[in-house]
């Protein structure tokens, strides 16, 4: 019988907008995923600058924007802890979650490849989880060959594998933070309960 398939997503969300939820459907058919989860980092190890919104009002909105999808949840693991969470910790925690009888897959964009090298005990991520790289439809594929050296054939080989294309969204939580500072309409860039969310609380401003 094939393994059930769970599809992880970090990161800052701050705030997750409509290409957040966009790509992790596109991901989840791809992929022929069960269950999406989505993990907001406490911080990331490899950012400097703390999230402009609490980790509650970040979980929060996450469960608002994906209120409507019957196979999405959110996850506080990362919220939880006292540091910084790794990549690593957290697929090992959901493995543990969920048993040997399921597979993981990590989603991230293809802005990662760069850094993907400085990841904590990187080698042994991608072996234990795939490591799947979403990127924009309509524009070349990552290429991974450049990480052979680091990584070795085999790994270079699986995430090759795992890449996902996704549409483009041409949105990002930065623009959305800039504009909301500025008093520029953004519903076009959430779903509305993240929206009404953001105004009833006063964010970014």
């Amino acid at each position: 019988m094939e393994k059930k398939k769970i599809a992880l997503f970090g990161g800052t969300f701050d705030p997750v907008h409509l290409g957040h939820t966009i790509v992790v459907c596109e991901a989840v058919k791809h992929i022929g995923a069960d269950r999406a989860i989505f993990v907001p980092a406490k911080c990331s190890p490899l950012k400097a600058n703390k999230p402009a919104a609490s980790d509650g009002q970040r979980l929060e909105m996450i469960k608002l924007a994906i209120a409507d999808f019957a196979n999405f949840e959110a996850s506080d693991y990362e919220l939880k802890k006292e540091r910084p969470s790794y990549t690593i910790e957290t697929v090992k925690y959901f493995k543990g979650q969920y048993g040997s009888d399921v597979s993981i897959y990590w989603l991230m964009g293809s802005d990662v490849i760069e850094e993907l090298a400085r990841w904590y005990k990187i080698a042994e991520l991608i072996d234990i989880c795939n490591l799947s790289v979403m990127y924009r439809a309509g524009f070349p594929a990552p290429d991974f060959s450049i990480l052979s050296g680091a990584f070795g054939r085999e790994r270079v080989k699986k995430l090759q594998e795992n890449v996902i294309p996704t549409p483009l969204v041409d949105m990002s939580s930065t623009e959305i933070r800039r504009r909301l500072s500025q008093g520029l309409d953004v519903s076009d860039m959430l779903p509305p309960a993240v929206a009404e969310y953001i105004k009833r609380h006063g964010l970014y401003k």
